[in-house]
């Protein structure tokens, strides 16, 4: 018999999200998952599974039962052959690079943080960067689901064909993951370049950043020109040490939570922040070449709201000139650095931002210094604004305001996988307050 805890308060990572269920699972096989099933059932509650908790939204919370999959988290096959791997559902990523690289494996891409569970890094539609590569779900090849009846379900393009299209980004409203096939590539290391820019130049000539480096982003200063572009690629150069580097990237993030403290009494300061920690950290030339998942990942320092929506490509640069002109054309709204611009491949994935178009992430912060909460409204709205206006899709683990009239215009596919939704969990066991202003 199955056991969950109460009195447990669940937070996600950043602390702006939290809730307290019920029951809080930590199973160790699919038995003990269809007894927690079948017992919510009974007593009329839902169920919300959880991995990492890193998303900074409410997408993870519930007040009735909680599964937390961190037990269910081995490695069950590695093919070389095919390059693949097959991990249970809850392995984080930051265990599954290392395993692969035992095996001279690794993922072609990866987002910046891998404290996060496999199946919930599918299941939110987790990216990266690069034009020749979509959202981390492009990377699966098969997954097994267990559904609300109890049934586990194989899907794959040739088997339960639909329900893979909308399992690979499945919001954790279509049953529980059990295991997820990876396509991994050999491993490989990167060369990490970043230098100096200004954001009319960047965006001038975009197409040639795009096809100068395999994994290029941009971070953009709010309230100013500075730009820092970031080129990583593939090479053959041995690892580098980059510890003085590292350093000073850490003392300056202290500097960095304290002076935006400050600002929160004077605002106006912030514009003068951005363009300090840009001429500080960001303004001369630095390299690095590391194994590839350590070039990927970098440390998400202090605690912060965030908003990350996709746009069609080639609504770049319209989109961030006007963003900077509401800035400048607002000085009350204060906006911290960076903007952080991404850019993937067009995919065929129901609910993937990336859904049928290359698209551009642009990626927006505002930074909770020693947990205090800095006004961002006028700053969040104005942002979605612009997104909106430009066909922008929201991050699926990200805080939006969208509801089921935006998503039915947003997404094509909507309706099919609502429909599946409907057929696998038809009494929303799976469903919490989030997924709510999704589907109603």
């Amino acid at each position: 018999m199955v056991h969950g805890q109460g009195g447990v308060k669940f937070q996600n990572w950043a602390k702006t999200y939290g809730s307290s269920p019920e029951l809080y699972f930590q199973p160790t096989s699919v038995e003990e998952i269809r007894e927690i099933l079948d017992m919510a059932r009974q007593r009329d509650k839902r169920v919300k599974v959880v991995g990492g908790g890193h998303s900074p939204s409410d997408i993870a919370c519930t007040d009735d039962f909680m599964i937390q999959m961190g037990k269910m988290n081995r490695v069950l096959k590695v093919d070389k052959e095919k390059q693949q791997v097959t991990v249970e559902g809850g392995i984080f990523l930051s265990d599954l690079n290392v395993e692969l690289s035992k095996h001279g494996l690794a993922l072609a891409n990866l987002g910046a943080v891998s404290e996060v569970a496999a199946a919930g890094v599918i299941g939110t539609g987790t990216h990266n960067t690069g034009i020749r590569h979509g959202i981390l779900p492009t990377q699966v090849v098969a997954l097994t689901l267990l559904t609300a009846s109890g049934e586990i379900l194989e899907c794959s393009e040739s088997v339960n064909a639909d329900i893979f299209q909308a399992a690979r980004l499945h919001l954790g409203c279509l049953g529980v993951v059990l295991t997820v096939t990876f396509q991994c590539v050999p491993q490989f290391h990167l060369h990490e370049v970043a230098f100096p820019s200004t954001l009319t130049e960047v965006l001038d000539h975009l197409e040639d950043h795009l096809k100068r480096s395999q994994y290029f982003r941009f971070l953009w200063f709010p309230h100013s020109e500075n730009v820092s572009v970031i080129y990583q690629d593939p090479t053959n150069k041995l690892p580098s040490s980059s510890a003085s580097w590292v350093w000073d990237y850490a003392v300056g993030y202290y500097l960095l939570e304290f002076l935006l403290w400050i600002s929160t009494f004077m605002p106006s300061l912030v514009c003068w922040i951005n363009r300090f920690f840009f001429w500080l950290l960001f303004s001369s030339r630095v390299e690095n070449v590391a194994i590839s998942y350590k070039i990927f990942n970098y440390e998400c320092r202090f605690k912060q709201h965030v908003q990350d929506w996709a746009i069609p490509i080639e609504k770049t640069k319209e989109a961030l000139l006007e963003l900077k002109a509401a800035l400048e054309n607002n000085p009350k709204v204060v906006a911290h650095y960076p903007v952080e611009v991404r850019f993937a491949q067009g995919d065929e994935i129901w609910l993937s931002p990336c859904f049928q178009r290359d698209s551009c992430y642009i990626n927006i912060i505002m930074y909770r210094p020693y947990g205090k909460n800095v006004p961002r409204l006028n700053y969040w709205l104005t942002y979605e604004g612009i997104m909106k206006k430009h066909g922008g899709r929201p991050h699926w683990a990200k805080a939006h305001s969208c509801t089921r009239k935006d998503f039915e215009k947003m997404y094509p596919a909507f309706p099919k996988f609502c429909s599946i939704r409907e057929k696998l969990d038809p009494t929303g066991i799976f469903l919490n307050t989030y997924l709510e202003k999704v589907f109603y």
